[in-house]
Formats: structure tokens, C-alpha cells, sequence
């Protein structure tokens, strides 16, 4: 009898044992949170073309143009030719390569990233173009051109550095930069004279200087904005402009030796 008790009473332990460990494993899963879904990109902010503003201009140079420094590309046979550095490229007064983008301006607008992506080439061991602008999020196509091995190496501040080699004729590489900054230096590895600039910004509102110094900003809706003028050696200047429905304006800047 007594044994009888003791197996009744073992038992029934065993059922509240289990029904204590089925009931805790009931409450952890009940209690574990649903998996958030993914954040949704912001809808971009519509601009109606029937009151898009523009604003161009010259990028000058005031002063005497100091004299390019001499590239020696000797190390590489493939690298042909003498070359010139490219920091400060004046012709007739007019400087080259200055970044110009709305820096302030376009409030908690957004705009949707471009689809095209911009292209980078390596062609006679130098980055070609010297400076480009891309906006957060949209594809650059590195592409080598030379019949040597490049290394591109980029070095942000902001965004996620990485290094990465490239034989001739191999496949693009295509990389995108997440967050918004400006002179973003890249070199290469391989070939220490090799140097150019990204600049990442959040809007599609911005130009790069061509050797006559002209640019031009198009689709602008109307606003107060500031406008930079971005140099790698003579820094930035930064231009106020109001902008009415279906205006354009000219905005003219002049950059100093040593500026």
C-alpha cells in the first residue's frame, strides 16, 4: 500500500513538472516580440515643374595660377606619358573642379536615389572624372581602363572605408556611400599620384565646374538657399540666393591663391 502511495505521489510530481515547463515555454514564446519590418524609404518630396528655378554660374580664379607640379609615373611601365597634378586646374581665369551643391535650404525634403549609376575610370593611371558627386544611396561604377592593376582606396570620414584591388579588364566594381559627405578622398595603392573625390550629398541639386568654371543647378523649387563652392586646396565659399517660381539666377564666386 504504502509503495502503491509512493509511486501515485511520484507520478503525479512528474505531471506538475511538466506542466510547469509547458507552461513556462507557452509564456517565453508569447512574450517574445514580432520582428519589426524593415523601415520604408521616405516618399520623395514632389517639385512641381511648372515652378522649378535654376541657378548658374562661373567659378573664377583671381591671381596667378600656380604652376601644376610634375607627375613621375616612371614605377609602372604600363602608366604612360609625363602628367600634371590636377589640385588646381585654371585656364582664362576660370577654375575647374570645384564642387557646388545646395547646402542649406531644402528643409525635410527628400528625393528618390537615381537609378543610373555614375561612372569612375581609370585611364592613363588617373581617375577620370578628378571630382564627382553622387547622392546617398545611388551605384558608382568603377571601371579600369589601363592595362595595369589598380587598388581603389577610399578614405571617409563618415562612410565605410574599404580597399580594393583591380585587374585590368576585370568587371566593374560597384560600390554606394550611405551617408551624406563632402571630399571624400580616394587614391590608390598602386599608384600614389593616383588621386580623386566623391562628394555624397542628400539631394540631386548640384554641379562640378568644367575648365571654362561654368555650372548649372536645374529643378530647384522656390526657397532661400545657401549654395557652397567646394575646392580641395582653396576650401569653401558659400553664396546666398532667393529663388521666385521660374527663376534663374547667376551666381558668380572668385577663388584667391591661398583662399
Amino acid at each position: 500500500m504504502k509503495m502503491k502511495i509512493s509511486l501515485a505521489t511520484g507520478s503525479l510530481s512528474v505531471l506538475l513538472a511538466v506542466a510547469l515547463l509547458a507552461g513556462c515555454g507557452k509564456k517565453e514564446t508569447e512574450e517574445q516580440p514580432a520582428a519589426s519590418a524593415p523601415a520604408a524609404a521616405p516618399a520623395s518630396t514632389p517639385i512641381d515643374p511648372a515652378t522649378a528655378a535654376s541657378v548658374s554660374g562661373t567659378v573664377k580664379f583671381d591671381g596667378a595660377a600656380p604652376k601644376p607640379a610634375k607627375i613621375d609615373m616612371s614605377q609602372d611601365s604600363n602608366c604612360q606619358g609625363s602628367n600634371t597634378a590636377e589640385n588646381i586646374i585654371v585656364s582664362g581665369g576660370h577654375l575647374e573642379n570645384v564642387f557646388i551643391y545646395v547646402k542649406e535650404g531644402l528643409g525635410n525634403r527628400s528625393f528618390d536615389v537615381p537609378k543610373d549609376a555614375v561612372t569612375l575610370t581609370q585611364s592613363g593611371c588617373r581617375y577620370r572624372p578628378h571630382v564627382i558627386g553622387v547622392m546617398a544611396g545611388q551605384t558608382i561604377k568603377i571601371i579600369n581602363g589601363d592595362p595595369t592593376t589598380h587598388n581603389i582606396h577610399p578614405t571617409p570620414k563618415d562612410n565605410r572605408e574599404w580597399n580594393e584591388s583591380q585587374a585590368p579588364q576585370a568587371a566593374p566594381i560597384e560600390k554606394t556611400f550611405a551617408r551624406e559627405e563632402i571630399l571624400l578622398p580616394v587614391k590608390c595603392n598602386q599608384h600614389p599620384w593616383m588621386r580623386m573625390f566623391v562628394n555624397v550629398v542628400k539631394s540631386p541639386f548640384y554641379a562640378v565646374s568644367g575648365p571654362d568654371g561654368k555650372f548649372e543647378i536645374k529643378g530647384l523649387p522656390p526657397g532661400d538657399y545657401t549654395i557652397a563652392f567646394v575646392h580641395e586646396k582653396l576650401g569653401e565659399q558659400d553664396q546666398k540666393v532667393t529663388l521666385a517660381a521660374k527663376d534663374s539666377k547667376t551666381v558668380d564666386v572668385t577663388f584667391k591663391p591661398g583662399t
